[in-house]
């Protein structure tokens, strides 16, 4: 779902790049030492999922997991997201520097959304309600997430309406898909790796 260089308006660009930066300079304040391998792996895992990508107009169709990430860390997302698409841009060409602000803003920020609505019932009851909570939260940030890429595409100019339709409807079926993905590792880390959740649990964002 990377918009590429050029894309865009420059007031697009702009506003994006400084939303960023207030997401990313929360998500460090949030960022506690414990949370740091966390934010590795969900970092790693975002940055070898949407590897495999289809593109569609000005961007692309691929897996994200920002769902999982977001109910997992929070306002730590928006670093750990922005690590993963810095390195994807700089060694893969994915979207591009100029854009990045705008790509780490509609990635992160449904991460966020999601992780501030859903991250204590994914923490609380049984693994298998916590599954299935964090199943709609992963659908729901992709769903969310194709929003702003259209609000961000649409804003650029009329000539980009036809393009931000499509990649609503592209979607769908990555909407499924990593509903799936993020229950099952929502509750394979219930099981596994119970402590993982104190923190979900606690009062950081």
């Amino acid at each position: 779902m990377h918009i590429v260089d050029g894309a865009l308006s420059n007031t697009v660009v702009i506003v994006g790049a400084v939303a960023a930066a207030g997401g990313i300079a929360m998500g460090l304040r949030s960022l506690t030492l414990e949370r740091i391998p966390t934010a590795g792996v969900l970092s790693a895992s975002f940055f070898v999922a949407s590897l495999i990508y289809v593109p569609v107009g000005p961007s692309s169709v691929h897996l994200i997991m920002n769902g999982l990430a977001g109910i997992l860390l929070g306002w730590a997302a928006f670093p750990a997201l922005f690590v993963g698409l810095l390195l994807q841009a700089i060694f893969f060409g994915f979207g591009g520097l100029t854009v990045l602000g705008v790509n780490t803003v509609n990635i992160a920020l449904p991460a966020v959304v999601v992780g501030l609505i859903l991250r204590r019932l994914v923490a609380s009851g049984t693994p298998v309600a916590g599954a299935i909570w964090a199943g709609i939260g992963g659908a729901l940030a992709i769903a969310l997430t194709t929003g702003v890429v259209a609000i961000s595409l649409a804003a650029s100019g009329d000539e980009f309406i036809p393009a931000a339709k499509l990649v609503f409807f592209a979607h769908i079926p990555v909407m499924v898909i990593e509903g799936l993905l993020t229950g099952f590792a929502i509750l394979l880390a219930r099981k596994v790796k119970p402590e993982l959740f104190e923190t979900v649990k606690g009062v950081h964002a």
